[in-house]
């Protein structure tokens, strides 16, 4: 069910409205196989997050970690890059860039994409840490703001630390491979249960 349901989506775009009508290789919707398998197994299933990464000029990569069957894993991340090369050089730093987002779990490409919601909550936190540090106005302002650019560097791919190598950037190791207009252009990182 799974990986049809994977190749549909595709399909479509992963335009959940669209999906849920598309006809499965039984003849039947997505959504009504959906119920059946719900009445079968006795578990609230739903279909969550999905994407489809189209771009020309571009290549996407793909990781799976903690693989159940086939093409269905635990977790799935896709990156694509774009570039105007394929070369091996840029086939292995696509796969360990997928690798590295499996891991690190990045919110945002860059800081100024995370999700406005996200760093508010994040300030709150902050702010009620820092509120009973007995600490100045001042002082706790300036921390708060050193906190919020850490949190947002690490939560941001291109200025995290690459998992392969701590001591550099992601953004480092881009400019180092030295292929002209290589970027990446987008990713996402979807894990069962989120």
């Amino acid at each position: 069910f799974a990986k049809e349901l994977s190749e549909i989506n595709n399909s479509c775009s992963s335009n959940p409205e669209i999906l849920k009508k598309k006809n499965m290789s039984n003849k039947k919707t997505v959504e009504e196989n959906l119920i059946s398998l719900i009445a079968k197994i006795g578990e609230k299933i739903t279909i969550g997050k999905t994407k489809t990464i189209e771009n020309p000029n571009s290549i996407n990569f793909t990781y799976k970690h903690s693989v159940i069957k086939d093409n269905v894993s635990k977790l799935g991340v896709i990156v694509c890059l774009e570039t105007s090369e394929n070369n091996e050089q840029i086939n292995s730093f696509g796969k360990q860039l997928s690798m590295h987002i499996a891991a690190s779990n990045p919110l945002a490409l860059e800081a100024n994409e995370i999700n406005k919601e996200i760093i508010e909550k994040e300030q709150n936190l902050i702010a009620e840490e820092l509120k009973n540090s007995g600490k100045s106005e001042e002082i706790a302002n300036k921390i708060s703001l050193g906190k919020l650019n850490k949190f947002k560097e690490e939560n941001s791919l291109l200025t995290q630390n690459w998992v392969m190598e701590p001591k550099k950037k992601v953004k480092e190791v881009i400019s180092e491979i030295n292929v002209s207009n290589l970027k990446i252009k987008e990713f996402s990182r979807i894990k069962i249960g989120e």
